[in-house]
């Protein structure tokens, strides 16, 4: 190979291998995102809970004999309404009638003789000032006159019993409400105060729903109160959700908090008041209501789809601030609706990117930003 030839073909060489290994042409900045955000505004946001429990009726009695025997009659219809002081049983008043004409003749006897003792104790009072009987003899003819004022008492006390026996043979509603299943029939026989009740009336209007707190959830509510994060609402109405998630038409009343806590479980139990007009709500159902722990003065809503967790777990969200994507690290522990309520992390002016998240990284610059309704997020 000639020299000449040989260097042409070294320069080639060198000048590829340049080209090859030269350094590739920088990049310019990343191009600006294009974003649309909702600026955060601190609005009164109202927290509620909701608790499992069951239903109960208002008021209940179950009905007892007073008196033994044969039952003649049953008077209402299994599972109607039944009012205060209607005749519900009767019960045979045939001995009973024989013990009131016992006693009222016992008491007509008592009377009788009342009369004889006290002639003859006023008699002896004449006598006695006239020396004619001892003053023993004037002293048992007016004991003998105050026993028979005491046996006349007693006779009129077992009449009184009598009348009342008698009355028990007429089983009466002692409240107002629904009769459940009779568990006796005509011809059995029933005994006084007997352990199995002959119904039970029972009152749904209004309807009683008891459910169950946890006494550690109570304190940080109370500490909540005190500290003002919460106010607290009374007055708040009570929702009531049935075991397949449909509302009731009604709205219910706090009652009242039972004053003692469970020793196995740590809860307590709340209990509000729901009117029952149509009966929809039984005794023993299995519902939620939801109740108002109280509202947070000031409080921002992030809609759930701008809140994300990094690899500790923690609730993140993107801003924009200064032209730029801003990761900020939030306090998101409890769900309003759509909306994540932070406690901290975010103020109020924030510009929190709901889109074009999957565009954005922190620190890239932000190009056109619209401004989304925050409503319509929610």
């Amino acid at each position: 190979m000639n020299a000449w030839r040989y260097r042409l073909w070294a320069g080639l060489l060198v000048s590829s291998l340049a080209a090859c290994g030269g350094e590739a042409p920088q990049q310019g900045p990343p191009p600006a995102a294009e974003v649309g955000v909702i600026t955060l505004q601190a609005q009164p946001v109202t927290l509620s809970v909701q608790l499992a429990g069951r239903t109960k009726a208002s008021l209940e009695a179950e009905v007892r004999p007073q008196i033994s025997g044969i039952v003649l009659e049953r008077n209402f219809t299994e599972g109607s309404m039944v009012q205060e002081g209607q005749q519900l049983y009767l019960i045979d008043p045939a001995p009973y009638i024989a013990d009131l004409n016992r006693a009222q003749a016992d008491l007509s006897k008592a009377a009788a003789n009342v009369k004889t003792a006290k002639n003859r104790a006023d008699r002896y009072e004449t006598l006695v000032a006239a020396r004619a009987v001892s003053q023993q003899d004037y002293d048992d003819a007016l004991a003998n006159y105050q026993q028979a004022q005491a046996d006349v008492a007693t006779a009129r006390a077992a009449v009184t019993s009598a009348e009342i026996n008698l009355d028990y043979t007429k089983v009466y509603a002692p409240i107002t409400g629904l009769a459940g299943l009779s568990t006796v029939t005509v011809g059995a026989l029933v005994t006084a105060n007997q352990g199995d009740p002959l119904v039970t009336v029972q009152q749904f209007d209004p309807m009683f729903v008891d459910v169950t707190e946890s006494s550690r959830a109570l304190n940080r509510i109370r500490r909540q109160w005190a500290s003002g994060e919460l106010v607290r609402q009374d007055s708040a109405k009570v929702r009531l959700y049935f075991d397949d998630n449909d509302l009731y038409d009604q709205e219910g009343v706090f009652q009242f908090a039972d004053i003692n806590v469970d020793t196995g479980t740590g809860t307590f139990t709340i209990r509000t008041t729901f009117p029952n007009p149509d009966n929809v709500l039984l005794p023993g159902m299995f519902v939620r209501a939801e109740m108002v722990k109280g509202i947070v003065p000031n409080g921002l809503l992030v809609p759930a789809r701008g809140v994300t967790r990094n690899a500790k777990g923690e609730a993140t969200v993107m801003v924009v601030e200064d032209d730029k994507v801003a990761q900020r690290v939030v306090d998101a522990e409890q769900m309003v609706g759509q909306n994540w309520l932070i406690r901290s992390g975010l103020k109020a002016g924030d510009k929190v990117i709901l889109e074009g998240l999957q565009f954005v990284r922190p620190g890239v610059p932000v190009g056109t930003v619209r401004e989304l309704d925050q409503k319509q997020q929610g």
